[in-house]
């Protein structure tokens, strides 16, 4: 857990700060749709290349440990069981909507942060202490949750264990929980989501915040 997230929050942040500098209006600011485009990017290229063979992992464990005897001795025995059983595929399993999920939450989070951001601290988004980009990224991550919760849905269950001999690929999936449990379904798990991402977004632009304060 403490690899993936730092690993996804430095691409993440890295790729967003790239796209959006070449973004940019004349006079250095930056409209929502721009926002949302750079926050697309950057969440799709995050899913791409740390997210999706991490959250794999986690979830089979995180589920095999649920079973009466788990199979896996640790998180080494569970990559090499799954790339031996299924190949590379075996631990990029449900990427598709690992990307769509990841670029989604980048595309609203981002562009909430900035724009809510913008508003404060003018178009060119002066520095702002830290309470307040704090409750800046709670704001923004309780947006994230209830907008993006669909894609979170499927995603999970097309990581499942079940998942290969269940579905046959995320469209299928969230036709079956829409059609088998209702569309209410798709939004379920939300409030444990939004307790974690609510402070997990705070914790993440104020820390980034002070950081490139001090770089600069």
């Amino acid at each position: 857990m403490l690899a993936g997230n730092a690993a996804k929050a430095g691409v993440r942040f890295l790729t967003y700060d790239a796209i959006k500098a070449q973004l940019r209006l004349a006079d250095g600011s930056l409209t929502t749709p721009r926002m949302m485009l750079a926050g697309a990017c950057a969440g799709m290229v995050e899913g791409l290349t740390v997210v999706a063979p991490s959250e794999t992992i986690k979830t089979l464990l995180i589920h095999d440990q649920c079973l009466p005897a788990p199979r896996y001795a640790g998180v080494g025995d569970c990559i090499r069981t799954a790339v031996r059983a299924e190949g590379l595929a075996g631990v990029y399993r449900g990427v598709v909507p690992v990307m769509a999920r990841q670029g989604a939450n980048s595309c609203v989070r981002f562009a909430a942060y900035d724009s809510l951001r913008q508003v404060i601290g003018g178009p060119k988004g002066g520095e702002l202490p830290f309470w307040k980009t704090f409750g800046l990224g709670m704001v923004a991550g309780t947006i994230t949750v209830y907008a993006t919760m669909p894609l979170d849905v499927v995603k999970t269950r097309m990581q499942s264990l079940a998942a290969h001999s269940e579905y046959r690929g995320a469209l299928h999936c969230a036709y079956r929980v829409v059609s088998e449990e209702g569309v209410r379904a798709l939004w379920k798990g939300a409030t444990p989501r939004l307790s974690r991402l609510m402070f997990s977004g705070a914790i993440v632009f104020s820390v980034y915040e002070q950081v490139m304060k001090l770089l600069r």
